[in-house]
């Protein structure tokens, strides 16, 4: 049924898709969140501002919520030329341009401004363009905070309190082997699925960052969010080659335009969005933990040490790690 859903709706704007019609160019994009997440909002707003800078000669059609499938799904409609644009995590992404998943390693940030200073930079802009050869070309970082445990039964405040635990991961290689690492039970299931997966008792909790937390109503079932902040791990918005290509030189100049403001705007808009989940959930009955994170860090190091053979990886995180404040 989910696949005849997404060929309609592709089929309904096949003609639509980076075409001309009466010079005006329809951009298709697809995502998995909910239309009161930070990202929609901002994605709005983008398409709001392509359309003025374009003086409408390009305009942006959103299909939120899992509509056109899972971001796995999104990105191989990307490759493919049959979807133009999509919003996926760099856990996600990671299966598709392998370097990106320096950017999942835990405790790789020493705070919020540190990953701003690293992906607003060089090192996010090398990060962007490592899809291209894989047909997705990366045009912008949106702030996804930071991923921590919530789960049903027991509340997580040391990593020896994995143990036995199943925990919900991306389809990631990285958050599978952090998981592992800190003693849990890596379990990876979509994000539409978890839910009801929770429900049944498939996993016993999951990992992820307040907004989302709150907004999948995931806070209904698990009552317990142990803020280790593991990851801070961005959301990546991505346009397929095969669409890129088709737009003109200043048609590229407006859409990267369009997309720096609304990155900026986005995290704006995410910060008020953490402060409300907290407070939120909180007020739901979930308590929540804010445990000793150099205990967790310490026990992820042997991750670290499993790349230093790693030529492409290993001085990637190295250039992460002495990336300076930008004021400085």
């Amino acid at each position: 049924m989910k696949n005849v859903r997404i060929f309609m709706l592709l089929l309904s704007t096949f003609f639509m898709g980076c075409s001309t019609h009466s010079d005006v160019k329809t951009l298709r994009l697809g995502h998995g969140l909910d239309v009161s997440h930070s990202v929609h909002k901002a994605m709005v707003k983008m398409g709001e501002d392509l359309f003025e800078r374009s003086g409408g000669r390009l305009r942006l059609k959103i299909y939120p919520s899992q509509q056109l499938g899972t971001e796995r799904e999104c990105l191989e409609l990307l490759q493919i030329g049959s979807l133009d644009m999509t919003k996926v995590s760099v856990g996600v992404l990671e299966n598709f341009a392998p370097k990106t998943k320096v950017l999942g390693l835990p405790f790789l940030f020493r705070d919020r401004q540190h990953s701003f200073d690293v992906l607003d930079g060089p090192i996010g802009e090398t990060l962007l363009n490592e899809g291209e050869k894989y047909w997705l070309k990366g045009l912008g970082f949106y702030d996804a905070g930071s991923r921590s445990f919530y789960t049903m039964k027991k509340p997580i405040l040391k990593p020896s309190d994995l143990k036995g635990q199943k925990i919900r991961v991306m389809e990631s290689a990285t958050a599978v082997n952090m998981v592992k690492a800190l003693g849990g039970s890596p379990t990876p299931i979509s994000w539409g699925e978890l839910y009801t997966s929770l429900q049944q008792g498939v996993v016993d909790g999951a990992e992820n960052n307040p907004p989302s937390f709150y907004l999948s109503r995931h806070y209904e079932i698990c009552k317990y969010y142990s803020l280790d902040e593991h990851t801070v791990l961005p959301d990546a918005l991505l346009i397929g080659t095969y669409a890129w290509n088709k737009l003109t030189e200043q048609e590229q100049t407006w859409l990267r335009a369009s997309v720096k403001e609304s990155v900026k705007y986005q995290r704006i808009l995410w910060a008020e969005a953490e402060a409300e989940a907290l407070r939120e959930v909180e007020k739901a009955g979930v308590e929540i933990l804010r445990p000793d994170k150099k205990a967790f860090a310490d026990k992820v190091e042997a991750i670290y040490d499993s790349y230093k053979n790693d030529t492409e990886i290993y001085p990637l995180i190295k250039q992460i790690q002495e990336t300076k404040p930008t004021n400085q």
